[in-house]
């Protein structure tokens, strides 16, 4: 594959692993409290940095609703709050489900999709640059074969909880710090 002469010839498409993501914000200490006060369009075209954005795709659990459960009702329009956000924002939305065990919740699928799309767009030559947003190492063995194909992966973690074997197997590794993040929160922006 040629090198690419400009960054603004160069494609990415970035993944992002919404539910690591949001725990990840949440004990960043930047204040944040919920998904509906971040601009992930201006995150997108920051992490993107001029470069051509083929797709942003944010991964999620879907939360169902249970049956006399006001909890999981109230979950359940959170989500699809923010399923309507994101795609206002220009983002797709893949779902795997949750899985109750015992009396918590675990996400199911959810990285699997995310890896298999990584390598799914690495081998119809989708994309230039994979940004990934997960610190999640069952990436690895995806992040590794795209790499082998000639796919640049960049790995975009949090300053107060990097994953190193995530920037092991990265191109290159950015780390947010909380200042970086609380440019993309907004208490009016959604309103």
């Amino acid at each position: 594959m040629a090198e690419k002469q400009q960054d603004e010839e160069e494609r990415v498409v970035i993944f992002l692993d919404g539910s690591n993501f949001y725990h990840r914000l949440k004990d960043s200490g930047s204040g944040f409290k919920q998904l509906l006060v971040f601009d992930y369009k201006a995150f997108a075209k920051w992490l993107a940095h001029g470069r051509q954005t083929i797709e942003s795709i944010y991964y999620v659990g879907l939360v169902r609703k249970e049956a006399g459960n006001f909890k999981s009702e109230e979950l359940v329009r959170n989500q699809q709050k923010l399923f309507a956000l994101l795609q206002k924002q220009n983002w797709k939305i893949k779902t795997g489900y949750m899985m109750k065990h015992d009396k918590d919740y675990k996400e199911k699928g959810v990285d699997v999709k995310l890896a298999v799309d990584i390598l799914d767009m690495a081998y119809q030559d989708k994309y230039d640059t994979a940004i990934v947003v997960s610190s999640d190492t069952d990436l690895i063995p995806g992040i590794i074969r795209a790499k082998e194909l000639g796919k640049k992966i960049e790995y975009i973690g949090f300053s107060h909880r990097p994953s190193f074997a995530m920037q092991r197997y990265a191109n290159l590794s950015r780390l947010l710090s909380r200042i970086e993040l609380e440019q993309f929160f907004s208490k009016t922006l959604f309103n």
